[in-house]
C-alpha cells in the first residue's frame, strides 16, 4: 500500500512538472505569434503550409522566414504536448469536475489556433479574423495553465479551492473575464491593422484628450479606452475582495495578483509608446496581458466553484 502511494505521488509530481513545461511552452507560442505579427513575418514562408517555400526545412532562410518557420515548429510540438497533457490529466484528475472541460478545450483551441494560422497563410484572412488567432492561442494557453493548477490543487482543503461568495460577486468576476478578453481582442486588432503608431504620446493621443475618431486613430484610441476601463474594473474587483473576502485566501490573492498585473500592463502600454514600439517592449506587453488573462481565468474558476452566500 505504501509503495502504491509513493508511486502515485511520483506520477502526480511528473504531471505537475509536465504541466509547467507545457504552460511555459504555450506562453512561448503566444509570444512567437506576437513576434510574427510585429515583424511582418506571416508570409515569410510563402502561401504554403505546412511546407515553407515547398521545403520541409527552408534553405538559406531570411530572418523573417526563421521567425515564421520556428513559430510553426514550436506550435506543432506544443500541439502534441497539449494533447498528451489533456489525456494525462483526464486519466489522473478525472475526479475533479473541471478536468474534462479544460482538457477538451485545450485540445479544441490548439487545433483551432493551428487551422486559423494555416488558413491565413494559404488563403489570407481579414484583420478582424486574424486578431482571433491571438485570442484562440490565449484560451489554449489558459486551459493548459488551469489543467496544471488542478494538478497542484488536488488534495488541498475545500476552503482553499472552494471559497464562499455572493452571487453578485461571482457574476462580477465572470464579467471581468469576458471584458478582459474583449480588451485582448482590441489589442490584437491594433497590431494586425498596423494601428500601433496611430496615437503618438500617452495618455493623450496626438496631443488630444479625445482625437478625431477616424481610421487607425479610432482603432488605437478605442483600445486605450478599453484598457483604461479594464484597470478600473479590476481595481473595483480587488477593493471588494479586500473588504469582504480577505479570509478567502485563494480568491483574495488571485484578485491581488490581477490588480498587480493589470497595473504593470498599463505601464507596459505606456512604455511601448514612449520607446517607439520597440520589439522588446511590445513582447513585454503581450506577455503581461497573457499572464493577466490566466490569473483572471483562475479567479473565475474559483468563482464557478464557490458556494453562494447571501
Amino acid at each position: 500500500m505504501n509503495k502504491q502511494k509513493v508511486g502515485g505521488a511520483v506520477k502526480h509530481l511528473a504531471l505537475k512538472i509536465y504541466g509547467i513545461i507545457t504552460s511555459l511552452g504555450m506562453l512561448v507560442v503566444l509570444l512567437q505569434g506576437a513576434l510574427v505579427t510585429q515583424t511582418g513575418s506571416g508570409d515569410a514562408c510563402g502561401a504554403e503550409w505546412p511546407l515553407c517555400y515547398g521545403q520541409v526545412i527552408p534553405k538559406s532562410p531570411t530572418i523573417e522566414t526563421l521567425i515564421e518557420y520556428s513559430h510553426r515548429v514550436v506550435s506543432g510540438l506544443l500541439g502534441l504536448m497539449v494533447v498528451i497533457l489533456a489525456i494525462w490529466a483526464w486519466r489522473k484528475l478525472k475526479h475533479i469536475k473541471e478536468t474534462k472541460f479544460f482538457a477538451i478545450m485545450s485540445v479544441l483551441f490548439i487545433i483551432l489556433q493551428g487551422l486559423l494560422g494555416a488558413a491565413a497563410v494559404v488563403w489570407g484572412q481579414t484583420n478582424a479574423v486574424m486578431a482571433l488567432h491571438f485570442g484562440f492561442s490565449l484560451i489554449s494557453f489558459t486551459t493548459v495553465l488551469l489543467l496544471t493548477i488542478l494538478a497542484f490543487e488536488d488534495g488541498k482543503p475545500a476552503h482553499f479551492t472552494q471559497p464562499r461568495i455572493t452571487a453578485r460577486m461571482k457574476n462580477y468576476i465572470y464579467f471581468v473575464l469576458v471584458y478582459i478578453y474583449v480588451v485582448v481582442y482590441t489589442g490584437a486588432y491594433v497590431r494586425h491593422t498596423g494601428s500601433s503608431i496611430a496615437c503618438s504620446g500617452w495618455p493623450l493621443c496626438n496631443g488630444q484628450l479625445i482625437p478625431p475618431l477616424e481610421g487607425r486613430v479610432a482603432v488605437q484610441f478605442s483600445h486605450r479606452v478599453a484598457a483604461g476601463i479594464l484597470f478600473i474594473v479590476i481595481l473595483m474587483m480587488f477593493i471588494h475582495l479586500h473588504r469582504h473576502y480577505r479570509e478567502q485566501k485563494s480568491l483574495y490573492y488571485s484578485g491581488a495578483f490581477s490588480l498587480l498585473f493589470v497595473t504593470v500592463q498599463v505601464i507596459s502600454g505606456a512604455i511601448v509608446v514612449f520607446t517607439g514600439f520597440t520589439l522588446a517592449a511590445t513582447l513585454f506587453h503581450a506577455f503581461f496581458i497573457s499572464v493577466l488573462f490566466g490569473i483572471v481565468s483562475y479567479t473565475a474558476m474559483l468563482a464557478y466553484r464557490a458556494e453562494k452566500t447571501t
